[in-house]
């Protein structure tokens, strides 16, 4: 499904800079060379060669003169430049360190929202893939400086995110699938109350008659690994019970960080009777570890996941956890990233928008 030609673009239509016939001049081959040879940041190359009126005359004058010198001209689709949009918005997506599968289950519902509510505005949904251990930043900048999608979706939002801190600066519309410590509350973001599930679930296990509850959270800098933290140590003081640093790990979030962490928390000198997890597979990892120590989760020790999946219920025991609308989230967070960008904002005119949504608890019989 096409847009109409005659929507707005999202993106002011940039002027390249064409030499003249017979002329034979060096070529800068995107923005960020113009930008580098000039020593100024790619956001105000790309203000001064839209025209921007946060822009003065003479620095606008010294772009435009280097954009003719070096023969400066957009190394995107000359015609979708023309058209002023590509109708594509970008999702990144990355496998973990020493993951090479991108498989997650999380992101099949949400993509799948996300892509049908896009779909309605006539944009297409394109996956940028890294690679593992990659944390995009080179290819987040060859997708804004190509101009090949009109915004991007961000996931994995780290606790500080260069990312964030990147797109902010050159004033590309993004949107992010979890907070972030950077770039304030200028951009769109959609999260999950992993803080309220961390205390939830420890209210749980404290009221089945557990204290010493362990939980593994990711690794990398993530930041819904802190909130999670956050909430199970404020659910254990409330309780009065200490917090055991011995009872923390961290690792990458598949079966392989599950596996590798979690013999560190049951070796402890006083080991637990829980174990939090923050995903199901972390959860699938740790519950093999656990049995090759002859541990019977649900019998021996109780466990909980932090973020659900369909996958729990196929567990032995079944796990419980607390289920996110993966679905809806996805299509809710497309109607805030295009509620951003004027040429679809409405007549109320762009907004930002941030929201926090519940996970609710799906009881099993694995605690």
């Amino acid at each position: 499904m096409s847009i109409g030609r005659s929507r707005k673009s999202p993106w002011p239509e940039e002027r390249p800079v064409i030499a003249k016939k017979g002329e034979n001049r060096p070529l800068a081959s995107s923005i960020h060379d113009l930008a580098r040879h000039l020593n100024i940041s790619i956001g105000t190359v790309s203000r001064a060669l839209n025209g921007r009126a946060d822009v003065n005359a003479d620095t606008r004058q010294r772009v435009l003169d280097a954009a003719a010198k070096l023969n400066y001209s957009p190394n995107q689709s000359g015609r979708s430049l023309r058209r002023g949009a590509t109708h594509s918005i970008a999702f990144m997506l990355q496998p973990h360190p020493g993951d090479q599968q991108y498989g997650e289950p999380f992101f099949i519902p949400f993509l799948t929202g996300l892509q049908a509510k896009l779909a309605e505005s006539g944009l297409d949904l394109i996956v940028v893939m890294g690679a593992p251990g990659d944390y995009q930043q080179e290819r987040l900048r060859r997708v804004v400086e190509t101009r090949r999608a009109d915004a991007v979706v961000l996931a994995y939002t780290r606790r500080e995110d260069e990312r964030i801190d990147y797109l902010t600066r050159v004033g590309f519309p993004f949107a992010t699938l979890g907070r972030s410590r950077s770039g304030g509350k200028t951009y769109p973001s959609l999260d999950l109350d992993f803080e309220k599930a961390g205390a939830d679930a420890v209210d749980r296990l404290v009221a089945r008659g557990h204290r010493r509850i362990a939980a593994i959270r990711p690794s990398l800098n993530l930041n819904f690994g802190y909130l999670f933290l956050a909430g199970y140590r404020k659910a254990l003081r409330r309780h009065g019970i200490e917090v055991d640093p011995g009872l923390i790990a961290k690792g990458f979030i598949n079966e392989a960080g599950g596996d590798a962490v979690t013999p560190q928390v049951m070796r402890s000198k006083d080991p637990p009777t829980a174990i939090i997890f923050n995903n199901d597979a972390m959860a699938l990892g740790g519950c093999k570890a656990l049995a090759e120590m002859g541990i019977k989760p649900g019998h021996d020790i109780a466990v909980i996941v932090i973020v659900d999946s369909p996958l729990c219920r196929y567990f032995s025991p079944a796990l419980t956890g607390f289920r996110p609308r993966l679905e809806p989230m996805g299509r809710r967070l497309a109607e805030m990233l295009l509620a951003s960008i004027p040429a679809f904002a409405g007549p109320e005119g762009a907004r930002i928008i941030r929201e926090v949504w519940p996970l609710e608890l799906i009881a099993r019989d694995s605690d």
